[in-house]
């Protein structure tokens, strides 16, 4: 971890000779990705699919457009009724970190909180905005802001989870892997840390630059990964290797899950990731669906499998 903490002290030095590409930073938001377009591109495939209902079961309430930090938002999902405090999930959307929005994931946030947990789904800043590590440092205050206001809606900071697909799983990851690690935060004068205590990446990649990822291939227009650093992965891989989780894994990473389509490029670095946990003895779960698009998590099939895998993980590890 301490050289990652070095390359991100030293980036500045050795991207003198290196022009940093902006065209990016359009400050006009990208709508391309959202639930509906995901919908209508997986159907061609798989006709059977439907979206996930984003109704609020009985007995579960939200609030919405809760600002936690500058300009930035979160919706708060949670059981309603007197109860003891209990767990936090932050959930994180998808989109390329480019687009996507945080009503990706109401329906699963709305069927978590059913279940028993606090749920937290924010927005956070894309890459037509600003670059890598903007996001991260956006969600690390996010965690921040929960257990600085724990109290309003009775969450358990002892027990807090991130979750995230695609992009968002990617973030996950790295925040989870993170903890501890201030180089990564806002300067955001909130008296409390950003560790979390579980992981789950829905089909995000662990390494940017991997045998099995796929990111940065610009050949034939700029990639969405190349956009949020502003750099390729030629000019500057370091820059690529420090938002990668699998460049933090070690024996503090916390237990995490990971639930993913059949294509590997989306979880590129599992295996290894994994590997440094398992050698660690700390606890992973795999769930993995045959012949499904990378949006599986937002259709059903696949939805409730996904909601029973993230809440059987959840009350395992938050049980130890």
């Amino acid at each position: 971890m301490k050289t990652i903490f070095a390359i991100l002290l030293l980036s500045a030095c050795a991207l003198e000779s290196i022009a940093q590409q902006t065209s990016g930073i359009t400050h006009i938001p990208d709508t391309s990705f959202n639930n509906s377009s995901a919908y209508r591109n997986a159907i061609k495939k798989w006709p059977e699919i439907r979206l996930a209902p984003d109704t609020l079961p009985t007995g579960v309430a939200m609030d919405t457009n809760i600002t936690y930090y500058n300009h930035l938002q979160l919706d708060v999902f949670y059981p309603t009724g007197k109860r003891r405090p209990l767990p936090g999930v932050l959930i994180i959307h998808g989109g390329g970190w480019r687009s996507g929005n945080r009503q990706q994931h109401r329906a699963m946030a709305a069927q978590l909180a059913a279940k028993g947990y606090i749920c937290y789904a924010p927005s956070y800043t894309l890459s037509t905005d600003a670059l890598f590590p903007t996001a991260i440092q956006d969600l690390k205050t996010a965690l921040r802001w929960i257990k600085v206001h724990h109290k309003k809606w009775n969450t358990d900071t002892t027990r807090i989870a991130v979750a995230g697909f695609s992009a968002g799983g990617q973030l996950a990851a790295l925040i989870g892997s993170t903890n501890g690690f201030t180089a990564l935060e806002h300067p955001a004068k909130l008296k409390a840390s950003s560790n979390v205590q579980a992981i789950i990446s829905i089909d995000g990649i662990l390494a940017f630059i991997h045998p099995e990822s796929a990111e940065g291939n610009d050949s034939k227009s700029t990639s969405a990964a190349t956009y949020w650093f502003g750099y390729t992965k030629e000019e500057q891989p370091d820059q690529w290797h420090a938002a990668s989780a699998l460049s933090y894994a070690n024996a503090h990473t916390p237990p995490t899950l990971f639930i993913n389509s059949s294509n590997p490029r989306f979880h590129a670095g599992r295996t290894d990731f994994i590997n440094i946990l398992q050698s660690a003895n700390i606890y992973t779960e795999v769930h993995e669906f045959d012949n499904t698009p990378h949006t599986f998590c937002l259709f059903e099939p696949w939805f409730s499998p996904t909601i029973q895998y993230m809440s059987a993980f959840l009350e395992k590890v938050f049980a130890r």
